[in-house]
């Protein structure tokens, strides 16, 4: 495999302290008598080995790591709190023949959890209406005149998905009116729990532990799981000659919308995306298959796909266009209609990239006057403008985090005054629980979310005290953080090492995402024989290694950032690199590029 020798765990990997983006590089711990158990118990390569083992799996842990299923994986959902009244509620509502809508988040975890819930539900011949907020005129979360609106159309029963936890005032002015509501989320919450018939949360305080990395929409099919249990044991199916739902058939929605919350592809997560990748790879959603074709993603349709291909097209409608444009779109059983809204969506997605390079810059020029003339970064980066759009802010703190390696928060200042915030964290830092802490103190209106995003809403005047509240609360952690900061890399391969045959065993140890992250290894002084800046703002390349293999690679989103310049500028030279294999599937030819995530001088 031409492995290179690994170092010991103190020393830094190729002996790089400090590579352009400014991090050491360092091996993930993996002890090699474990990875020689793994390798002749599991039958494994000594590289795929080397890699589950760095991801802390044991001899004991493998095969369900190696082969998550849902039957060893999903729990019991009356170990959730409030499961048994929210089914006992539900199947209420279904018997009596009360009117139910689902009220939905915008971003794509909200639209999943409202398709999977619209589709259980009319494999019940029960037709539900879906309530999707507008993110620029009602913002996140139920709101009262929304609810009001829902009664007075005759609605009995309202489900929340991926919100609802903090909608205090909404929930209890819909149960002053006799609106029942049944809050499913998964965003972190306080001990007060607001009034409604259930609150269905892993993140609850009071919950037991040990589902808090669930998304909405897995929390929301654990939710169907628990009624459909119901309704076969009072034999629902056959008093009504119906045939019993397959919910196998609704997790390509569970693995799209938890791979795009980026929660831990971990546990129970591990076990719903890998199972739900193999029923979107049938494509039998017809939205997503639209949105596949509009794509032109014609190979297998991976975890890779649904983050970064079908995910933002979704996420766009509630970013920049109709709200409800992917929730109807995953919905749909007429495929004229599918492709007329993935169509929709894909403008609506052209649309957001401009709106974000036009914040972006702006973003990334006030976030730069921050950093002090000693070339210090600020612990949390906080940075506003009037009118920026709020459906691009959440995507502009994610780029600015990656830039600076600092928890950063995007705010939008609408003309009144009033401000809509989002941000990102990096690991080891708990942004979620710190907006809780400054809601519970009246630094802003309002606000949450989990460990690595958040939303928040407060006024232009409380800015200045949010960015040192911020400071001061995460100052000793962002610290910490920093600290450890390095690219952990799962060895060193030589460029002879890279082929199709690895790259399709690395990716059967999939599904990749938080908690599980890609493999990434460095690759020694290999030679930078073409390089040139495609689609804008990606560097594409050739590398060469020592024996003359010759490899494609590509750095994206680099061209005007160090790692893109510093590989232009490296024509004709050797290089350290790091990066991940990937598979390119071009006219039904496959080989192994090298996405290239980080570099330093030979």
């Amino acid at each position: 495999m031409n492995i290179l020798s690994m170092p010991d765990d103190s020393d830094f990997l190729l002996g790089i302290e400090s590579s352009v983006a400014g991090r050491s590089w360092k091996a993930r711990d993996a002890e090699f008598r474990l990875i020689e158990s793994l390798a002749q118990e599991y039958d494994l390569s000594e590289i795929i080995a080397r890699v589950i083992a760095g991801r802390g799996v044991t001899l004991e842990t493998a095969h369900h790591f190696l082969h998550p299923t849902l039957k060893e994986n999903l729990p019991n959902p009356s170990d959730f709190l409030d499961m048994d009244r929210a089914v006992v509620r539900i199947i209420e509502a279904i018997e009596k023949g009360e009117k139910i809508a689902i009220f939905g988040d915008y971003d794509v975890d909200g639209a999943t959890s409202s398709a999977l819930f619209k589709r259980f539900f009319k494999s019940l011949n029960i037709d539900v209406r879906i309530y999707i907020p507008d993110r620029m005129v009602e913002g996140y979360g139920p709101n009262t005149p929304a609810l009001i609106k829902l009664k007075e159309e005759g609605t009995d029963l309202v489900i929340t998905v991926d919100c609802g936890q903090t909608s205090f005032e909404p929930l209890k002015i819909a149960k002053d009116i006799g609106l029942d509501v049944i809050v499913v989320d998964h965003h972190q919450a306080n001990l007060e729990q607001p009034e409604a018939a259930a609150v269905v949360n892993p993140n609850r305080l009071d919950h037991i532990k040990g589902y808090e990395q669930l998304a909405a929409v897995g929390v929301s099919f654990i939710v169907a799981v628990g009624i459909n249990r119901e309704l076969k044991v009072r034999n629902y199916y056959e008093k009504h000659n119906i045939k019993p739902i397959n919910l196998l058939n609704f997790l390509d929605l569970v693995a799209l919308g938890t791979v795009c919350d980026v929660v831990p592809l971990t546990f129970v997560n591990r076990a719903l995306v890998t199972q739900g990748l193999k029923v979107m790879a049938e494509r039998n959603n017809l939205g997503i298959r639209a949105l596949a074709e509009t794509a032109s993603v014609n190979e297998k349709l991976t975890a890779y796909h649904a983050g970064f291909v079908l995910g933002p097209r979704v996420n766009a409608g509630g970013r920049v266009g109709r709200a409800v444009a992917g929730t109807d779109l995953l919905t749909t059983e007429n495929m004229t209609e599918a492709r007329s809204l993935a169509k929709e969506l894909h403008i609506y997605n052209e649309e957001r990239k401009a709106i974000e390079n036009i914040v972006l810059e702006q973003a990334m020029q006030q976030a730069l006057e921050k950093i002090g003339t000693d070339g210090a970064v600020p612990p949390v980066i906080v940075v506003s403008g009037q009118s920026w759009h709020a459906g691009v802010i959440g995507i502009v703190a994610g780029r600015l985090k990656e830039h600076f390696s600092r928890p950063t928060f995007v705010i939008a200042i609408e003309d009144n005054g009033d401000a809509k915030g989002s941000g990102r964290s990096i690991a080891g830092v708990d942004l979620g629980a710190a907006v809780a802490a400054a809601r519970s103190e009246g630094t802003i209106v309002g606000g949450g979310g989990h460990a690595m995003a958040a939303g928040l809403s407060l006024g232009r005047d409380q800015i200045a005290e949010f960015e040192e509240y911020m400071a001061a609360k995460l100052s000793k952690d962002v610290g910490q953080a920093i600290k450890s900061l390095s690219l952990k890399l799962d060895g060193a391969l030589s460029l002879s090492a890279v082929d199709i045959q690895l790259a399709e065993r690395l990716e059967n140890v999939g599904p990749y995402g938080s908690g599980n992250p890609k493999p990434r290894f460095a690759f020694a002084a290999v030679k930078v024989i073409y390089a040139d800046v495609v689609g804008g703002a990606h560097v594409k390349c050739t590398l060469e290694g020592e024996d003359g293999t010759k490899i494609k690679a590509m750095s994206f989103r680099s061209a005007d950032q160090p790692l893109g310049q510093f590989i232009l500028s490296s024509r004709g030279q050797k290089i350290h690199i790091a990066g991940t294999l990937t598979i390119n599937d071009w006219n039904g030819r496959r080989s192994a590029e090298i996405f290239i995530d980080d570099a330093a001088s030979f």
